[in-house]
């Protein structure tokens, strides 16, 4: 008996292809799916385009068989002096232009509204998914990905539904329509151009197995490209600061090379597929005629049929090789498609409840019960975690790199929801609060402060667009940033430029301070929110801190130790545990860990 190989997993290979079918399968309705979608709003308008392109079609196909008859009927009636044949024949050929020219300035018109507002509509649907999906799919899906969606993906959409859609439609009916009319006019001759097809499928089957793999793998090479791109721009500082152009240069290039390669095999087969197409079909108008011209020797057919034929043969080839250049869209559109139709598949892995409970007021108590987390299913950062912090209170997370702080800060602003346990607010689970009532009651600053495009007023306002400029200036002050706004060029209408790159990287961190304290929450979290600042900076935060984080739940999250003195309460955690918990002299004057890295710290200023 013949050994079945047998992958690592425990899966033949039979069955991994079977699989892999499988998957196609799914991913190609998937793709079917989001498109209808797409094109139900637009239904009457698709409707009336599909008629048009058949209208505009059959009256194409309609011009060589009245050409045939002109000459067989209308020229022979005209010698013998009725000339009512051949002007009826000519009314009618005129009347087919006419339909076929408007009839495709109609479904041209038609198809662009399509295509644009399916285009339009999958923009928003991108835009709107990437926003809602939360924070653990951004962490593992890279923007230059993101990015590669909304750019190259969408373009080449908008390629084939903009011409290629059409083209295809239109040729496919052309084709068909031309040899139903040949085998009307003459059936022998409609034999020769079925006998012709069979090459013609073949060659084509054989192109569409090979483009099929390669546009897939060219989208995929076109994606790294644009991913390798937007990360090396984004991070252009590290870039320069560590000397990696020449190596980043070397990358880049392996990559564009790899994308010509791939555009280069595409273009090679349709080297071979278009001469193939284009013998294939003089081969058969050659045949066509030299059997047309026995027969009409020998009586069999008129001279205006034979001619229809030739027509016809010749007219059937010429779209073949327009829709082969434009099935290259089609594939390449799919593969676009279907990535697509995955980045809109997604599930966010945090989402609002069936039945939200409404907090419109919420006092800042927040409470973990049991609380277990992991970034993955093997990986335990919160074990088992209880804690209550009472409303108003000001809490300090402090202890080693990787001990949990920040994982705390991420469950209570919702980034992450539990694995375990549950963590309330107010005796609400945070699973069940609306999201709007969230993000108004709890407010996070972390580390990176950033600044959209804008002024600066509208970047403290962002949390509250409709604040006038009293409470903006009210914020900049309380935080210590009035001062040097007012110094900018033009105050606080001074566009910040690009994430803020004419302000400095302490400047930013003020500004983000009084975005947050201008959304008046209920619970406040700095996460290493004053690691950009001078020391001079963050006492002038600290004093506005104690200010503002009166009367409010606060969540302080530094390695300074200088910003923990304002808490009423410090955590010491370790390995996702509390260890030590206190107020910060308590523990200072004790001899556990904190007492230690507060004796470190002290050390490092002297």
């Amino acid at each position: 008996m013949r050994a079945v190989p047998v992958t690592p997993r425990g899966v033949t290979d039979e069955e991994n292809s079977h699989l892999d079918r499988a998957d196609s399968r799914l991913v190609r309705r998937r793709s079917l799916r989001l498109l209808g979608s797409l094109l139900s709003p637009l239904k009457r308008l698709f409707i009336v385009t599909v008629v048009l392109v058949v209208a505009a079609q059959a009256a194409k196909a309609a011009g060589p068989a009245l050409i045939a008859r002109a000459i067989d009927v209308g020229i022979p009636a005209a010698q013998d002096g009725s000339w009512g044949p051949a002007v009826l024949t000519g009314a009618m050929y005129v009347v087919t232009a006419l339909v076929a020219g408007a009839a495709t300035a109609g479904y041209i018109r038609l198809a662009a509204r399509v295509s644009q507002s399916i285009l339009l509509d999958l923009r928003q649907r991108v835009f709107r998914q990437t926003q809602r999906l939360s924070l653990e799919f951004h962490e593992s899906y890279t923007s230059g990905r993101i990015i590669s969606r909304q750019t190259a993906d969408l373009d080449a959409l908008k390629e084939l539904l903009d011409s290629g859609i059409t083209s295809l439609a239109s040729g496919f009916l052309y084709m068909m329509f031309v040899g139903i009319s040949l085998f009307l006019l003459d059936w022998q001759a409609g034999l020769v151009l079925l006998v012709a097809v069979i090459p013609v499928w073949l060659i084509t089957r054989w192109f569409q197995k090979r483009s099929q793999v390669l546009y897939r793998i060219s989208r995929v090479a076109s994606a790294r490209l644009i991913v390798n791109f937007v990360e090396t721009m984004t991070g252009i500082r590290a870039v320069h600061a560590f000397r990696r152009e020449d190596a980043n240069n070397r990358t880049y290039a392996d990559l564009t090379e790899e994308y010509r390669h791939n555009n280069a095999r595409t273009m090679g087969l349709n080297g071979i597929y278009d001469p193939a197409l284009q013998l294939t079909g003089n081969v058969t108008v050659a045949v066509a005629m030299a059997f047309g011209a026995f027969r009409v020797l020998d009586g069999q057919l008129e001279v205006g049929v034979l001619i229809a034929t030739l027509l016809y043969t010749k007219r059937f080839f010429q779209p073949v090789g327009q829709m082969a250049m434009f099935y290259n869209s089609f594939q390449s559109a799919a593969a676009a498609l279907e990535k697509i139709s995955g980045l809109l598949e997604e599930v966010p892995t945090v989402r609002q409840a069936e039945r939200p409970v409404p907090l419109p007021t919420a006092s800042g108590h927040l409470r973990f019960e049991h609380v277990r987390f992991g970034y993955g299913r093997d990986s335990v950062v919160l074990p088992d975690l209880d804690l209550d912090v009472p409303a108003g209170q000001t809490v300090a997370l402090v202890g080693q790199t990787g001990a949990g702080k920040s994982t705390v800060a991420k469950l209570v602003s919702r980034f992450y929801d539990v694995t375990g346990g549950r963590l309330l607010l107010d005796g609400v689970d945070l699973r069940e609060v609306t999201m709007r009532d969230l993000r108004r009651a709890v407010v996070m600053v972390t580390q990176e402060a950033y600044l959209f495009s804008g002024t600066v007023r509208d970047n403290i306002a962002l949390a509250r667009p409709d604040a006038d400029d009293a409470a903006i200036e009210a914020a900049a002050r309380a935080v210590g940033a009035h001062d040097f706004i007012t110094a900018l060029p033009e105050g606080y209408d001074t566009d910040v430029n690009k994430r803020g790159g004419r302000v400095s990287a302490g400047q930013r961190q003020l500004i983000s301070f009084a975005r947050a304290f201008l959304a008046d929450p209920a619970v406040l979290i700095l996460d290493e929110a004053t690691s950009s600042l001078d020391i001079p900076g963050e006492r002038l935060v600290q004093r506005g801190l104690q200010t503002l984080l009166a009367d409010r739940t606060a969540i302080i999250i530094a390695h300074r130790l200088s910003t923990v003195a304002i808490a009423d309460r410090v955590l010491v955690m370790s390995e996702g545990r509390v260890v030590e918990d206190g107020a910060p002299e308590d523990l200072i004057g004790g001899t556990g860990r904190f007492a230690a890295l507060h004796q470190a710290w002290q050390d490092s200023l002297v």
